[in-house]
């Protein structure tokens, strides 16, 4: 009977409950996988929090030099714990060693902490960036022609 409410709640979990993302059940099936879980959190972290040039894919371990700070500790640590990975999955006598469903918990973690802040929030907030320099430089504009008017004498 317990098992039957187990195999249950493990069904709607993911359904019912909003903290359950569909890639948050991602397991490893083998290290393969570890890679491209890397990549997928140094993407997010990438759009999320800045720390690359347009057009530039840096690894995780990279990512986390750059911006690992804004992640909360608990976080930053599984981040490092994936980014190591990544390192050792290019050996594959040592990839085979790695506690792949620690690592599958601390991708999830991370997609989890990471992707909230949808495609559109990004836009809006990169759109909102750009007119906000516009203005500025229409302000400093203004500033400069008013101050010319002013040097000239015709104000």
């Amino acid at each position: 009977m317990l098992q039957f409410h187990v195999v249950i709640l493990g069904c709607l979990a993911p359904v019912c409950h909003s903290v359950y993302h569909r890639d948050m059940t991602r397991e490893a099936i083998n290290f393969t996988d570890i890679q491209p879980m890397a990549d997928e959190v140094s993407d997010l972290i990438k759009a999320r929090f800045g720390g690359a040039r347009r057009g530039e894919h840096p690894p995780l371990a990279v990512m986390l030099r750059r911006r690992g700070g804004a992640l909360p500790r608990r976080l930053r640590n599984a981040a490092a714990r994936l980014a190591e990975a990544d390192r050792l999955s290019a050996q594959p006598k040592i990839a085979r060693q790695l506690d792949l469903a620690g690592l599958a918990r601390a991708h999830g973690d991370l997609i989890a902490y990471l992707r909230p802040l949808g495609e559109f929030s990004r836009w809006r907030g990169r759109a909102i960036s750009f007119a906000a320099s516009v203005c500025f430089g229409l302000l400093v504009l203004g500033a400069v022609i008013v101050w010319l008017l002013v040097q000239r004498g015709h104000i």
